[in-house]
């Protein structure tokens, strides 16, 4: 249970779990996930990963997360020299 001042990990929770929704719904529906985001690099063969709107939020999500815990210990260093 976070503070409602905890804005990057709210945020971050939020984005992790409507993107695990997503996906449960999209496999759910479909039987399979969907992805639709397709890379290729110069064409000639090197492929990037596949993926959608639900991985990015995923993914976007846990980065928040690890830049949270960051600041939180910046934070909490910054208190105990004062």
């Amino acid at each position: 249970k976070n503070r409602a001042d905890q804005k990057l990990q709210n945020s971050a929770y939020a984005l992790i779990i409507g993107g695990a929704l997503a996906n449960m719904v999209d496999r759910a529906y479909n039987g399979f996930v969907v992805d639709f985001f397709d890379f290729y690099w110069n064409w000639d063969g090197y492929h990037f990963a596949t993926f959608n709107v639900a991985d990015i939020a995923i993914s976007v999500g846990a980065g928040l997360l690890v830049l949270a815990a960051f600041f939180e210990k910046k934070n909490k260093t910054r208190r105990m020299i004062k």
